[in-house]
């Protein structure tokens, strides 16, 4: 007799993506697993059927494979090696590996029915499935810390409820940290048992202004030409709201000015780092008749600024060698 298609069996397209299938065969895992349908034979067979049709479209290779060249092609009949899904030895090794994940979800990694396909006798208490939240704070609230209310769909007494739960968001917190919120995960599914976990993944915007190195804050402060050569004062944002940095005449790109206790804050120990501001003089590509002659004159009286003058000074040792 012909075996059914895959995707059939599991009631998804063939174009469903990884998560799509394994919820499709979870739910049906649930339903026809020996342990719920003891001495029913029918629901033994499709069990077998719906796990033979996961083992090989959870497999990129075997997915691949059977999309190619149908069931021969999925159970080695194209150069795979072995027997077919429920083949025995190191294969069905790999078979229970494979799925580890997938009944640790749904029944706590326990073991089926003696008589059942796995042939395992243990038990163990079930636990809920894990789950993932992605959640973006903005830069300041990761430096600083915040508090967030999150909304998602979780799984409670077989049923999927929506869920609100406050969020404490550590300062210092830093991108793609995991924050573990336990037993806020779906809860178990066969037996009694403890929940699944929830694990809120941190995602920190960009900045305008301020970039993250470490827990130093850096940001590059603009300053007109006239100023850096004049001196002045310019006031600088912060995350906590601004400061005044002091300019001093002949200050050039790339000085950089450090206060201390403005970066983030260390995530489990003390203190923060600190924010550093480099100076950028900015050259304006225009200027006016006036300020051209202004800037003639200046040439004309001033001397050479300290970098043009070592310049000149390694050039012209160069040349002396070259005679």
């Amino acid at each position: 007799m012909s075996k059914k298609d895959y995707y059939s069996l599991l009631n998804v397209p063939r174009s469903a993506t990884p998560e799509e299938i394994k919820k499709a065969y979870r739910k049906l895992a649930m339903q026809y697993h020996p342990d719920k349908n003891p001495n029913d034979k029918k629901a033994e067979e499709k069990f077998k059927e719906f796990s033979e049709a996961y083992e090989v479209l959870s497999d990129t290779k075997k997915r691949e494979m059977y999309d190619q060249f149908g069931h021969a092609g999925a159970q080695g009949g194209f150069g795979g090696a072995g027997a077919g899904p429920f083949g025995g030895g190191q294969h069905q090794d790999n078979f229970q590996d494979m799925f580890s994940d997938v009944f640790s979800e749904i029944f706590g990694a326990r073991g089926a029915n003696p008589g059942g396909p796995f042939g395992g006798a243990r038990r163990r208490q079930s636990k809920g499935a894990d789950l993932r939240y992605t959640l973006t704070v903005s830069f300041e609230e990761a430096a600083l810390g915040t508090e967030k209310v999150i909304s998602f769909v979780r799984q409670r007494n077989g049923k999927d409820e929506t869920a609100r739960l406050s969020v404490n968001i550590p300062a210092g917190v830093k991108e793609d940290q995991r924050l573990k919120l336990s037993g806020e995960g779906d809860g178990p599914l066969a037996s009694p048992g403890p929940n699944g976990d929830l694990y809120v993944i941190v995602k920190v915007q960009d900045h305008a202004l301020f970039k993250r190195q470490d827990n130093d804050i850096t940001m590059d402060l603009p300053v007109s030409y006239t100023d850096a050569i004049l001196g002045t004062s310019v006031e600088a944002p912060t995350i906590t709201g601004k400061a005044v940095i002091k300019i001093p005449p002949g200050t050039h790109t790339g000085q950089t000015f450090r206060l201390k206790g403005k970066g983030f804050a260390k995530v489990g120990g003390f203190g923060s780092g600190d924010m550093l501001i480099r100076l950028v003089v900015d050259t304006p590509e225009k200027i006016s008749g006036r300020q051209k002659e202004l800037l003639e004159e200046l040439s004309r009286a001033g001397e050479d600024t300290p970098l043009v003058r070592t310049y000149k000074e390694k050039v012209a040792a160069i040349m002396r060698n070259k005679k």
